[in-house]
């Protein structure tokens, strides 16, 4: 849930994930991301082996509207844009 200026494609930041419910959606600058593929336990939490509430990364820009959440662990994550979103689709409590 970083704040800031868009990054353009082939360009990677250090990024903090919020994990807290579940991996389901990011803020990269103003954009709004869902993941391709959400992860939980079942029970709204991040899957065994993810920090919670944040798990520390880098964000790497496939595209404009693509990019991939990676860690020192191995974990994975591919973002979608959500074209027009002007907030997060869930807000964890």
């Amino acid at each position: 849930m970083n704040a800031g200026r868009a990054t353009p494609p082939g360009r990677t930041i250090p990024f903090d994930l919020y994990t807290h419910c579940g991996i389901e959606e990011a803020r990269i600058g103003s954009t709004y991301f869902e993941a391709e593929a959400p992860l939980s336990d079942g029970s709204g939490n991040p899957p065994e082996g993810w920090d919670n509430p944040i798990q520390h990364g880098t964000m790497s820009w496939t595209s404009d509207t693509e990019a991939v959440f990676t860690d020192e662990a191995g974990h994975e994550v591919k973002f979608r844009a959500r074209p027009g979103a002007s907030a997060f689709k869930h807000i964890c409590a």
